[in-house]
């Protein structure tokens, strides 16, 4: 691998070698020996003293994640492919679900959830009282010598069944809206939950092999000591 200079703090990635800045770059050395594994079957030239660019270290675990849920339940779904790309292309996967699907709508589909909730409502059940009442009054009371709607009130009676008949598919419309609602909700909270759980798995993998390699040196650097120390003691 060629190095660059200090002065523009570039190197070169190992499996696209391209040259990146730094703050791009991951060192070969901190990479976790699950996906150096994966790593050195695609590429036996692989340096511990080597980098490796974000993007080409984000596939590789794209791919063992995919690798790793498929083991887990047989197989994957189009949510779970869309979580482990998010994971590769660092997308965030959380969504505001009612504005995305409001914009969808129809200016019919909008009416008609205006009219059912307006007909689960005490406004429209106070109205609707107010109504029969005032028809009952009129048919019985100021208008007895020739009602409109003599007692049964039969003529009531087609209106409430008409608008039963009108309302029942309304409110179903409604209903079905809601329910592809609450089902874009649903597939959005499992996949950012299903994400959250990939990316802390990653997490104590990766805090657990820091932690490793740390004690590793750790004891190293306490061996150079001890050795210091013999060698101070041997020449006084």
């Amino acid at each position: 691998m060629t190095r660059s200079s200090a002065a523009n703090h570039a190197e070169t990635c190992q499996v696209c070698h391209g040259r990146f800045p730094l703050a791009r770059l991951t060192p070969a050395a901190l990479v976790r020996p699950v996906l150096l594994e994966r790593i050195r079957r695609d590429l036996p030239d692989w340096s511990e003293q080597g980098f490796i660019c974000h993007r080409d270290l984000n596939r590789v675990r794209a791919n063992y994640i995919e690798e790793l849920l498929g083991q887990e339940r047989g197989g994957l779904t189009a949510l779970e492919h869309s979580v482990i790309e998010s994971i590769e292309r660092h997308e965030t996967l959380a969504s505001n679900v009612e504005e995305e699907f409001a914009k969808s709508l129809t200016r019919g589909e909008r009416l008609a959830d205006r009219i059912a909730e307006f007909g689960g409502s005490w406004h429209f059940i106070g109205l609707f009282a107010a109504v029969l009442i005032a028809w009952m009054a009129v048919n019985s009371a100021a208008l007895a010598a020739e009602p409109l709607d003599p007692y049964p009130y039969i003529l009531l009676n087609l209106a409430l069944s008409a608008l039963a008949a009108i309302q029942a598919p309304i409110i179903l419309m409604s209903q079905n809206r809601q329910e592809a609602r609450d089902r874009l909700r649903s597939e959005n909270d499992y996949q950012v939950n299903l994400k959250a759980e990939l990316e802390i798995r990653h997490l104590h993998e990766k805090l657990d092999f820091l932690i490793e390699n740390q004690w590793q040196r750790l004891l190293e650097i306490q061996r150079i000591q001890v050795d210091l120390m013999n060698e101070m003691g041997e020449r006084r």
